[in-house]
């Protein structure tokens, strides 16, 4: 059985408060993006994971994939498996690759031996492995509160407009990204901005990670400029980067920038 985890991007992204467990509660609109990995699972005589493609830093128990398997196998006694996942998403780069890698594990070993887990079953187990990864069980847009976990889907489609997007490879830390970032919610939601024509998004739905972000690196800030300068309707960093899309009525000719239809 193989499938293909999708990224996703952050339309907005407001730091609200900061939470007693020492996390932050967000608001945000995810939006899943056809860039993807590719991953098979397979019925095996014992347990084994493998991976290609990019390197995956760190032992490979703690990949989510793993950790989806053994959430499952811990409650319903599933057989060994084989997983193979083929790296194309970039990592730690605010687009949610690793989430989706172990979302789409839960979904798939759910389908392999028909344990007839509800989406409202399987985003339970996907909040235990991140906070992310519940928004890749139905995988449509919503909007993100909380850690992320509690979603609310909306209707929004922008099959009309290209995206293009860039990983300069600038690694930046959670610690990093939350220095310079003062909590407080916004006067209007980002549920409600998102509402209003693209047009209009430039100048009123932002990531409050930019603020922290693009100081100590002006390769990211002057990226998102560029964007603008080429054309997009609208431009932002994702997550907490360090990738930058724009969003485009046309693609524009450029080697350096990974262009797909949304």
């Amino acid at each position: 059985m193989i499938t293909f985890p999708n990224a996703k991007i952050n339309l907005g992204l407001n730091i609200v408060s900061k939470r007693e467990d020492g996390y932050h509660n967000i608001e945000s609109c995810f939006y899943p993006i056809p860039w993807c990995d590719s991953l098979e699972v397979i019925e095996a005589a014992s347990f084994a994971f493998h991976s290609y493609g990019l390197d995956i830093p760190g032992d490979s128990s703690a990949n989510l994939c793993v950790k989806a398997y053994d959430l499952i196998k811990e409650d319903h006694g599933i057989p060994p498996v084989e997983i193979h996942l083929l790296k194309n998403i970039p990592m730690g780069a605010g687009l949610g690759g690793g989430s989706a890698d172990g979302a789409f594990t839960l979904k798939m070993l759910n389908d392999l031996f028909d344990l007839n887990l509800t989406d409202l079953h399987l985003e339970d187990y996907a909040s235990k492995l991140g906070s992310d990864c519940p928004f890749f069980i139905k995988n449509h847009p919503a909007i993100a509160e909380g850690r992320g976990e509690k979603l609310t889907p909306i209707e929004l489609n922008l099959s009309d407009y290209h995206i293009a997007l860039h990983n300069p490879g600038i690694h930046v830390s959670t610690k990093e990204a939350y220095a310079g970032v003062a909590p407080q919610a916004n006067e209007k939601s980002i549920a409600d901005l998102i509402q209003n024509p693209i047009s209009q998004w430039k100048n009123s739905i932002g990531n409050d990670f930019e603020d922290s972000i693009f100081p100590n690196h002006g390769e990211i800030g002057q990226l998102k400029q560029d964007m603008y300068d080429t054309g997009a309707t609208y431009a932002s960093m994702t997550g907490s980067g360090s990738t930058v899309f724009g969003i485009f009525e046309e693609p524009i000719k450029t080697s350096d920038w990974k262009w797909m239809k949304l």
